[in-house]
């Protein structure tokens, strides 16, 4: 009888402090832009890489918990100083923006989207208007980070030569394409 008294009263103390720690909130990390306490969200990646390419490991949970408003400010000059260590003949890229502002174009990692023109990543024409599934984000990337101002520049290095997906994408919803 002794005990059984002994293991309810071990089994209510391990409860009770159970649920102290659960009423603490004190392991919430705190927002570097505001201070007050926030869950971690998952990679924003708007633009694909931009967190694990140009963003320090150490980083990478603050750059994802970043407002897009602020993150300009907090890792435009880590982007740059990450761009000119990746290619260090960059002057400008062939959409004429030169290293500090595109880092600065990167370093807010969200997605446009016009909703009266064309949706597309980069199709000659637009750029950043949205994003179909069959954009070719990477060579798209690779081009404006070595391309050069024409494009053309470090032709090794301007395409991961992947220039589509392996099955069509289907027509109706959900679009992308079966699995295997």
């Amino acid at each position: 009888m002794k005990i059984t008294k002994s293991y309810f009263i071990m089994a209510l103390l391990a409860i009770g402090t159970s649920l102290q720690s659960c009423n603490s909130d004190d392991d919430q990390p705190a927002d570097p832009n505001t201070g007050s306490e926030y869950a971690i969200v998952g990679d924003q990646s708007a633009r694909p890489g931009v967190n694990i390419v140009f963003i320090s490991a150490a980083d990478h949970d603050k750059f994802n918990a970043t407002v897009p408003s602020a993150m300009g400010t907090a890792f435009q000059p880590q982007l740059q100083a990450r761009l000119l260590s990746l290619n260090p003949d960059y002057t400008k890229n062939f959409l004429g923006l030169d290293a500090a502002t595109f880092s600065g174009v990167l370093a807010t990692d969200v997605l446009s989207v016009s909703t009266t023109g064309t949706t597309t990543y980069y199709d000659g024409t637009n750029v950043l208007t949205g994003r179909k599934l069959e954009d070719d984000v990477i060579d798209f990337s690779f081009k404006l980070i070595f391309g050069g101002e024409n494009g053309t520049s470090n032709p090794s290095l301007i395409s991961d030569h992947v220039d589509k997906n392996d099955k069509t994408f289907l027509s109706t919803f959900p679009y992308e394409a079966a699995p295997w």
